[in-house]
This record gives structure tokens, C-alpha cells and sequence, in this order.
């Protein structure tokens, strides 16, 4: 942001009586006061805190787990696969993304 909208926000704040400013050593220094503490308490939740609420983390370390696995695999058979092996891999892997979307579609 700009200087030219943060500093009228500041101030605007400092009329509110939410953050108080000092200066010390050339700059000026804002904090909060109690009753800006407590609105910023009653304030709406932080976006990335919302947007975490109800993840299963567990799941999600699971499936990072699995899927880093799978590419270190495929990654060593294409390094030091021959060509039909690397052929291989790429209709394992290929099955594999058709089956989890069969998942999906509830077809097994």
C-alpha cells in the first residue's frame, strides 16, 4: 500500500483511539490500546484461520505422503529406467489417475 492510504488509516485509527504513536530514533512507532485490542478481538476472524477450520490435516499429510511417494518412484524408473520400463510407469501412472477418478464416478 501506499503511504497515501496507509497513513490516513492510521491516523484515522489514532483518532478512534485504537493505536497510539511514538517516536523513537527518526520513526514513528504504533500500538495498539486496550480498546483496540479488544475491537480487534471482536473483529472477524483472520482469513487463514477460516480457511483451515474443518481441514482433516491428518488426511492431508497422508495424501502428501502417498503422492510424494508415487513421484519419487516414478521419478527413479525414469532416471535409471530403460524405455520400456519407462513405459511402464507412465501406463501405471496413468491407470492410476484413471481409477481414482472411477472412484468418483462410483464404476469399479
Amino acid at each position: 500500500p501506499s503511504p497515501g492510504s496507509v497513513y490516513p488509516t492510521l491516523q484515522l485509527l489514532e483518532d478512534e483511539g485504537l493505536i497510539v504513536s511514538a517516536s523513537e530514533g527518526g520513526k514513528k512507532l504504533f500500538t495498539l490500546t486496550e480498546s483496540g485490542r479488544s475491537e480487534a478481538e471482536t473483529g472477524p476472524e483472520a482469513p487463514w484461520e477460516e480457511a483451515g477450520r474443518g481441514v482433516d490435516w491428518e488426511g492431508v499429510n497422508e495424501i502428501r505422503q502417498a503422492g510424494f511417494g508415487l513421484m519419487e518412484a516414478f521419478g527413479q524408473v525414469w532416471k535409471t529406467g530403460s524405455a520400456d520400463q519407462r513405459q511402464k510407469a507412465l501406463t501405471v501412472i496413468n491407470d492410476a489417475r484413471k481409477k481414482l477418478y472411477l472412484i468418483l464416478a462410483d464404476e469399479h
